[in-house]
């Protein structure tokens, strides 16, 4: 019996005489990561911009997770979350964090090389360089709403320079939605 058949009659075995197959309705790899980027998102304080990120190596493991805020020790109640405003210096632009950065310094990884970022918004042109400067190869996005900007298109100048790929993820989900109440664990059949 070749590895096809066993792994065939294995996923169909008869267990107290129900037919056991695999569920067919789980989310794949990249909808996986995008989600997981998202939900990192929701850590976010900014109330104009919630962006997060999720780096992951070749073998489908998540080595950095990240979302956009205040460095360390930068008291979020003190620093500003203002945008359009008369000083630079009252604006959170000098301030925040962008969440591949900090996807990036917060790896569990002795490094990121080779690896993909999944993120919400593709990147400016300061995290460009970091993504470069890591050794990331491939960033994966959701929305190029900035596209026009001259630090989006600086981005996009460097990712070609030096061969890094990008592409626009499409969700096949509208939303995926987490409901702690969905798996009920009380009425579990036991292992045996």
């Amino acid at each position: 019996m070749d590895l096809a058949e066993m792994t065939a009659n294995m996923s169909l075995q008869n267990v107290n005489g129900k037919l056991q197959k695999k569920r067919e309705d789980y989310i794949d790899w990249r909808e996986y990561f995008m989600a997981m980027a998202f939900l990192a998102a929701k850590r976010s304080k900014d109330p104009s911009s919630q962006v997060g990120a999720c780096v992951v190596n070749k073998e489908n493991k998540i080595v950095g997770i990240g979302y956009n805020g205040m460095p360390l020790g930068c008291d979020d109640e003190v620093f500003p979350w203002g945008k359009n405003t008369p000083s630079p210096l009252d604006s959170k632009y000098l301030y925040v964090c962008h969440a591949e950065m900090n996807a990036i310094l917060n790896k569990n990884a002795a490094d990121v090389k080779d690896c993909s970022i999944y993120v919400g918004l593709f990147p400016c042109n300061e995290c460009a360089k970091i993504i470069i400067q890591s050794g990331i190869k491939e960033v994966i996005y959701l929305s190029d709403k900035h596209a026009h900007k001259p630090e989006t298109v600086a981005s996009k100048r460097m990712f070609d320079a030096v061969g890094v790929k990008y592409w626009q993820f499409t969700p096949k989900n509208e939303k995926i939605e987490i409901n702690f109440s969905d798996i009920d664990w009380n009425n579990m059949s036991p292992r045996k």
